[in-house]
């Protein structure tokens, strides 16, 4: 989905496919024609931006046989689906039965990383539609909480984009994605961290934000992406109401006022129940659960009005992984009501659908 910016411009709206599980080329072309069509017939929209996640075997695939490259490429067009940026972040088993702590490995003192965020590049460049010349690719904040800051492979993954560019036309900018517990936990840590060059940049998770009670005020921190999410909160008093949300397959980092824990089980063992609580669950864009819990979703409005006037980036993607864990029965009829929201939020903000 397009919108015009009151500017001009021109911002994209997807929604991230790593919330169906996938790890070969069969899988993510069922994707297409199962759930990302679908969706956008619910939404009556001639054309839907998605947000790939290509597992790493798949993306060495695509790049091995070029044919495959075009078959995707042909099958997004013959569904009505645009691409515009990827979700690196993980590399393999997204929708594993236990994914916890494995989502961060490789990290970014790995060249497997490496190697795989640019065969995305290269994969992204030939999926651009024609009248793009910019796409982008969200990736791991560099590692889990570690000594010290694995970085050095940033400056041959510039000059990988880099040829990427000199050889296709197309720009592909990676944004580090801070995330509680990890090496780039805030956007602070991220401007200090990362090398200062045009490919490169941040995703703004929302969830990820409001979980480390995080301002809007960015400064000059290149902003690449933004991802649409909602925390779970808890008021004072209502953690017990959390217990329902503690589940073996996501990690779900907690923080409060006084203090941190890496997952929810062990949140509900130490942290202070007289305070309020803000979780790393993914939750719907449009819908609160059941109270006493609440949603971030007036942070994620607060950050949509500090990023797009002006934009700072014109790449949003829907990042609700959770739907398999929260049971959801129609899962795209979800999908296309959170959309929905987003593109309700948008016209707010004085942007027009394309």
């Amino acid at each position: 989905m397009r919108f015009l910016h009151p500017d001009g411009s021109t911002v994209h709206l997807a929604y991230c496919t790593n919330v169906h599980p996938a790890e070969d080329l069969p899988g993510i072309h069922s994707q297409l024609s199962g759930f990302c069509a679908r969706v956008r017939s619910l939404l009556g929209v001639p054309r839907l931006g998605v947000g790939l996640w290509l597992p790493a075997g798949a993306a060495r695939t695509l790049l091995d046989d070029p044919e495959e490259l075009v078959r995707l490429r042909a099958a997004l067009d013959s569904h009505g689906l645009e691409v515009v940026t990827l979700n690196g972040f993980p590399y393999r088993g997204f929708q594993q039965e236990v994914v916890k702590h494995r989502v961060y490995s490789p990290d970014w003192s790995s060249p497997e990383r490496l190697r795989y965020t640019l065969d995305l590049a290269a994969i992204l460049a030939a999926l651009l539609p024609d009248d793009v010349t910019e796409g982008s690719i969200s990736t791991l904040p560099l590692a889990w909480r570690t000594e010290g800051a694995p970085t050095a492979l940033l400056e041959p993954l510039v000059e990988g984009l880099r040829e990427v560019r000199s050889r296709t036309g197309r720009t592909i900018r990676v944004a580090f994605e801070p995330e509680p517990g990890c090496v780039i936990e805030t956007t602070a840590q991220a401007a200090a961290l990362l090398p200062r060059d045009e490919l490169l940049g941040v995703c703004l998770d929302a969830c990820h934000l409001a979980v480390g009670f995080e301002g809007l005020d960015f400064g000059d921190l290149p902003i690449v992406k933004l991802q649409a999410s909602c925390a779970l909160e808890t008021p004072p008093g209502a953690q017990r109401a959390l217990e329902a949300y503690d589940e073996a397959r996501f990690l779900h980092q907690t923080r409060c006022a006084s203090g941190y824990a890496d997952d929810l089980d062990e949140a509900l063992e130490r942290l202070p129940y007289g305070e309020r609580w803000r979780t790393h669950f993914h939750m719907p864009l449009h819908a609160a659960p059941p109270a006493p819990l609440t949603t971030t979703a007036g942070y994620l409005g607060e950050l949509l009005r500090a990023v797009l006037a002006p934009p700072l980036t014109r790449h949003i993607e829907v990042e609700t992984y959770t739907w398999s864990v929260l049971r959801e029965p129609d899962v795209i009829g979800g999908i296309a009501a959170e959309l929905d929201w987003m593109r309700r939020e948008l016209a707010v903000l004085g942007l027009k659908e394309l």
